[in-house]
């Protein structure tokens, strides 16, 4: 695999680990604004990249190939919705501010299930660095190695704050710092597989790049919608967590379209 492939995969996971991170330099558990400015942040960069990194790209290349453009992006949104969807029934796992878990009953640590919850938000952005990347080993004109790495740099940022909240709360729990961060560390490990899987997937069968693309972004939607969204506007300060999906989308706009 192209040396530039690997990096640009690795460094949504470098965002996390350095997120999680954060507990050996953050004294207390992260303050309620600051936990929903990040969630808002990591929500507008997750819509952003679902636009103009996954579904434009998707509509665009099944033109090329000959197919009506928004039949790709249609099914495949619809079909990352509905992975997401079983994902989240099946998977044991717990999110944050809430005390009744999600999926299927079983008798885990709180801290594994709120582990599982991230690691479940970064399937999604796993399979949108890998379906990208795939672009570019396919040398597809419609997407370039620096678009792909503004996706993959957007990701990052948005993961720092990931890795953080799922790290710091774990200090309020009896855990010791080391163990918060390799918690929040391997949340993160799920998405350089998931890239790779994708990758793969796609150098087999080229012609479900438009599917694999819209399919990614269809997953992060989920994600947005059913999480991220919900949990920065509970209870007070929401207006900040507005203002942090604002930022997040304009940078992964910007990003995406300086760079793409």
């Amino acid at each position: 695999m192209d040396k530039n492939v690997i990096f640009g995969v690795l460094i949504p996971f470098l965002g996390t680990a350095l997120g999680a991170g954060t507990v050996f330099i953050m004294k207390k558990e992260m303050g309620a604004k600051l936990q929903k400015s990040l969630l808002g942040f990591a929500a507008g960069v997750m819509i952003a990249a679902s636009v103009w990194s996954l579904l434009i790209p998707s509509i665009e290349m099944a033109g090329e190939q000959g197919v009506i453009g928004w039949i790709p992006a249609a099914v495949g949104f619809l079909l990352g919705i509905l992975f997401l969807l079983v994902l989240d029934t099946l998977i044991p796992h717990l999110h944050l501010d809430k005390e009744k878990p999600e999926g299927v009953k079983a008798n885990l640590k709180k801290s594994t299930m709120l582990a599982l919850a991230v690691t479940l938000h970064n399937i999604p952005e796993g399979m949108a660095v890998g379906v990208v990347f795939s672009g570019v080993l396919a040398q597809d004109a419609l997407i370039s190695l620096a678009g792909a790495f503004a996706l993959s740099v957007g990701i990052a940022i948005q993961n720092f704050p990931e890795g953080a909240i799922i790290s710091m709360p774990l200090l309020g729990e009896g855990i010791t710092r080391r163990r918060a961060f390799l918690y929040g560390t391997a949340s993160g490990i799920v998405e350089p597989v998931a890239a790779v899987v994708t990758i793969l997937l796609t150098g087999i069968i080229y012609p479900v790049l438009p599917y694999l693309l819209s399919f990614a972004a269809g997953a992060m939607i989920y994600v947005v919608v059913e999480e991220l969204i919900p949990e920065s506007q509970a209870g007070e300060h929401t207006n900040i967590g507005t203002i942090g999906v604002a930022v997040g989308f304009v940078l992964m706009m910007v990003l995406d379209v300086a760079l793409g």
